[in-house]
């Protein structure tokens, strides 16, 4: 936007009745998602602790290997199902895509705590509902991405965008600070059911909004052709396929978020409850960007050089924390990652949001899945595999300083992003 365009009122999304609904739910979702996240680490962690696997006669630690796997189990379904998901979204209403996705979700976290109250020490289940939960919101992410464009005008849509990352960011601090208080007191059981209860206040939102999707002028379609129909526009989109591969390079290598268990268990010596105040780090440095840029009456210029110095930031701080053997340190050093990854993250979805026209936005959001879900998720594999053979310490080093290097690659490589500064208008059709 150019610095001759008139200042938007602040929390202006939030005048939007329908947009109001959707926040506020997702909002009381997310703090669910956030603790049972978090619940499930640390029970992944207790459960393997002490213990090692014998692997082509190298000895592997059990916990850090088991983290490594969670991440294994949650993004099995994103790259089998990410692709029909956005198809889906696309084809079909998306508020009763929404629909069916809540009731899911919270059908399967209800079978992970009922698993946890019946005091089963197994490990297995907790991976096979946290892939039951993740493929739920493999087909929830594109449809509920794909809406917000209609919840708000395309004039508010930054607003409505960075009003999102900040609920988001609030409740990623609410949901992992809450979770390690109560890890200490109550059976872990008891996160994963308010996690059930919090996905019945987004199906309320849903069946309460006022939008409903015009009449499409063509019938349905969830076949090849319109998988590759998103997937050309897509990767044939230079300034949309550069910001997917930034973050999933990113969120692959800069993993350190897996390994909180054991740096709050190991190296800072600083228990559940430390782990619990260590895990909202990220968010309090997100809140307070996200707070940034809400507040903003003028957008952000030279946007693309901006991304890539978030990154390049988000990287950096990765890595300090490998070696950071002092809790407030860390907790500042975390607090940057946050702060970088969502400043970063917003003009991401800015970008890919405004650039796509919407009867194709569902499908270029479940490519994004693949990228913006998929990278984290196998992060969090290479970071169980390094950390359990290397140590902690090498894989959080390692990782940031791949990042810092690939994030100045992607500038060097896509003139299109590194010179990027507002929409054009040529391509804002819908």
């Amino acid at each position: 936007m150019s610095a001759a365009t008139p200042p938007t009122a602040r929390w202006v999304a939030l005048r939007h009745r329908d947009f109001r609904l959707m926040w506020g739910a997702q909002f009381v979702s997310v703090i669910g998602s956030q603790m049972q996240a978090t619940a499930v680490n640390w029970h992944v962690y207790q459960l393997l602790r002490g213990q090692s696997v014998q692997l082509a006669g190298y000895s592997f630690d059990a916990g850090a290997l088991g983290l490594g796997l969670v991440g294994l189990s949650r993004v099995i379904p994103i790259i089998v199902f990410a692709l029909i998901g956005g198809a889906i979204a696309d084809a079909v209403d998306r508020r009763k895509v929404m629909t069916w996705t809540q009731i899911a979700a919270a059908i399967f976290a209800t079978g992970l705590a009922l698993f946890s109250f019946s005091g089963n020490e197994a490990v297995w289940p907790i991976y096979v509902f946290t892939a039951l939960g993740a493929a739920t919101g493999v087909f929830d992410n594109p449809a509920r991405q794909a809406l917000v464009p209609n919840l708000v005008p395309k004039e508010h849509l930054t607003n409505a965008i960075s009003m999102n990352m900040l609920a988001f960011d609030t409740a990623t601090v609410i949901g992992p600070a809450l979770g390690g208080v109560l890890l200490a007191r109550v059976n872990i059981g008891w996160l994963y059911a308010f996690n059930a209860a919090s996905f019945v206040g987004v199906l309320l939102a849903v069946l309460l909004m006022a939008y409903r999707e015009p009449a499409r002028t063509q019938a349905p379609q969830v076949n090849l052709s319109a998988i590759k129909e998103g997937l050309r526009f897509t990767f044939g989109t230079p300034i949309i396929s550069s910001t997917m591969l930034l973050d999933f390079l990113a969120t692959f290598f800069s993993s350190a978020r897996t390994m909180l268990p054991v740096i709050a268990s190991e190296v800072l010596r600083v228990g559940a409850e430390g782990y619990g105040l260590l895990s909202t780090a990220q968010s309090v440095g997100s809140v307070l960007a996200g707070f940034f840029i809400a507040l903003r009456k003028q957008e952000i210029q030279r946007q693309g050089v901006v991304l890539l110095v978030c990154v390049g930031l988000y990287g950096l701080a990765t890595a300090l924390v490998g070696i950071s053997t002092n809790f407030v340190f860390s907790y500042v050093l975390f607090a940057i990652t946050g702060a970088a990854d969502t400043l970063s993250a917003i003009i991401r979805g800015i970008i890919r949001q405004l650039n796509t026209p919407d009867y194709l936005r569902g499908r270029m959001i479940g490519v994004n899945m693949m990228f913006f879900m998929g990278g984290p998720q196998l992060g969090e594999l290479e970071a169980g595999l390094v950390a359990a053979a290397l140590g902690v310490p090498f894989a959080i080093v390692s990782g940031g300083i791949a990042t810092v290097l690939l994030t100045a690659w992607v500038g060097w490589r896509f003139k299109a992003l590194r010179g990027y500064t507002r929409h054009p208008a040529s391509v804002t059709a819908h």
